[in-house]
């Protein structure tokens, strides 16, 4: 390995290129025996097990050599100002959070972070970038979270965002964007799952409010504290918001425009809006046929002017662009129009536009349309009664069947009692007249069945001897019925010849 290693280290210098000193010294300490050396603690930052902070320390490069067990490591409040592709000599495998932010950090390199390929949050905030080039966040594909609030960020180049897979929260407010960022849902390498951003107090003046009806259900957008241009599109959004108690407006609805006593704009008439309370309204149609769907709440058709969007379980459409050849489209007047209804088109529809009123929470603004043959929907729904009902009397008659066994059971169960060869009960000893009743009232036809009760007397040893002393038998023939089970009504006549058995 040594005539290997004094190669390399021998064609440093060739061709005027360098040799990464790290490398060397690695090779050079395998061929020497050596075991590598582990980078350690620099003097001007703390370590605590996995945590390293060089924070406050006036930095103006970053540091170079630092251990790679670190799970956390803390650059904050210094002079950084660029961050170079090879800033660090061995991966990070471990590192999971990276605070950069209270920097002056202007310019980031492409491969800046590659060396730590599962990191999860990553805080950039209180810098001074203000271009997001392509490819910059390359290699996290793991991050959830990332902070770039407090920047001049002006310009997001197309690919900024990509390999950000994972992303989840994007704080992007303190900034200086004036468009909104679509590359963070339209790109196809960008995030799958986010659900927070936060692109409040920047210098937005309008929306994407199609799109940003589409991503209501997704998570949380804060528009707060933006120049936003109080149109018709913007307030019917607004009001739409409001209605679904959406947080991002709740919780900051004083910072919004187009709210309360600034009024809608010239072409945003309220004049056929409906004072009617708003309920939930169902359509049916069947497979195949055109529907025609009126938009809640305005009680003549919308105004030209009048933004009028349909929120579909599929998509949202706007009044304003369609497509006369698209299977759902609104037509000029605000309603909506299904065209050949198929299965996939039932569901809840909502229409969203500016009626300028405030809305109680037991109302509604949504429609349920069902798509289905009514004749067989209807035959379908007589056959399911019919089988409820079958399935209830099957069940009842089940019960009251048991309920009779069970009776039966208890009270007319057969006793049987087997008599010896002498003609000496033996099966039946003393403890039989406990649930048996007197054979002559059987015979008689004067067996009583009701209030029978149930005495219990102390049981008598087996004649496992024969030889030994014989147990006395009761006399059947003068214990009375009443003692054992009694019926309610004394029988006359019946006396009990060995009164130590009576109960």
């Amino acid at each position: 390995m040594c005539p290997i290693v004094s190669q390399l280290l021998g064609k440093i210098n060739v061709g005027g290129s360098r040799c990464n000193p790290a490398a060397a010294a690695l090779l050079l300490s395998l061929c020497l025996g050596l075991p590598p050396s582990v980078a350690t603690c620099p003097s001007y930052c703390l370590c605590a097990s996995d945590i390293i902070s060089c924070s406050g320390r006036n930095l103006s490069v970053l540091p170079f050599d630092l251990p790679s067990y670190a799970t956390r490591l803390d650059l904050s409040h210094n002079a950084l100002t660029v961050l170079p592709a090879d800033w660090i000599s061995q991966p990070f495998d471990r590192l999971s959070t990276l605070v950069l932010s209270r920097n002056s950090i202007g310019q980031i390199e492409v491969n800046t972070f590659v060396m730590m390929p599962h990191l999860l949050h990553l805080d950039l905030s209180s810098n001074r970038l203000t271009v997001l080039n392509s490819s910059i966040f390359t290699g996290l594909k793991e991050l959830r979270e990332l902070l770039l609030f407090g920047n001049q960020i002006v310009l997001i180049n197309p690919g900024a965002f990509s390999d950000l897979h994972s992303l989840k929260r994007f704080y992007l407010s303190g900034n200086r964007l004036t468009d909104f960022p679509l590359g963070l849902y339209e790109e196809p390498g960008g995030p799958r799952n986010l659900t927070f951003l936060d692109l409040s107090s920047n210098r937005l003046s309008n929306v994407p409010v199609q799109i940003l009806l589409s991503l209501t259900r997704q998570g949380g957008i804060y528009l707060q504290e933006n120049p936003l241009v109080c149109d018709c599109a913007l307030l019917a959004l607004l009001e739409y918001w409001m209605w679904k108690q959406y947080r991002p407006l709740v919780d900051f609805k004083g910072e919004y425009p187009c709210r309360d006593n600034a009024g809608p704009g010239p072409n945003c008439s309220q004049q056929g809006v409906s004072d009617m309370p708003l309920e939930t309204q169902m359509y049916q149609v069947e497979l195949g046929k055109w529907l025609w769907v009126p938009c809640v709440g305005l009680a003549v058709p919308a105004q030209d002017g009048l933004a009028v969007f349909w929120v579909t379980p599929r998509t949202v459409l706007n009044s304003s662009a369609n497509d006369p050849s698209d299977h759902l489209t609104v037509l000029p007047n605000g309603t909506l129009e299904i065209r050949g209804a198929l299965l996939e088109d039932s569901g809840t529809y909502g229409c969203v536009a500016a009626r300028g009123r405030h809305y109680d929470p037991n109302e509604s603004l949504e429609i349920i349309v069902v798509v289905g043959n009514l004749s067989s929907a209807s035959g379908l729904a007589h056959r399911s009664g019919a089988e409820h009902f079958n399935t209830a009397f099957t069940t009842l008659a089940s019960c009251v069947v048991s309920i009779i066994l069970v009776l039966l059971y208890l009270y007319l169960t057969p006793c049987r009692c087997r008599e010896n060869r002498g003609g000496a009960s033996r099966g039946c000893g003393g403890r039989a007249i406990i649930l048996c009743s007197d054979p002559r009232e059987v015979e008689s036809g004067q067996r009583r069945s009701n209030g029978k009760r149930v005495a219990f007397l102390e049981p008598q040893a087996e004649d496992t001897n024969i030889d030994g002393p014989k147990t006395p038998v009761i006399n059947f023939g003068h214990v009375t019925t009443e003692g054992i089970l009694k019926n309610g009504s004394r029988t006359v006549g019946q006396t009990l010849t060995d009164t130590a058995h009576v109960v």
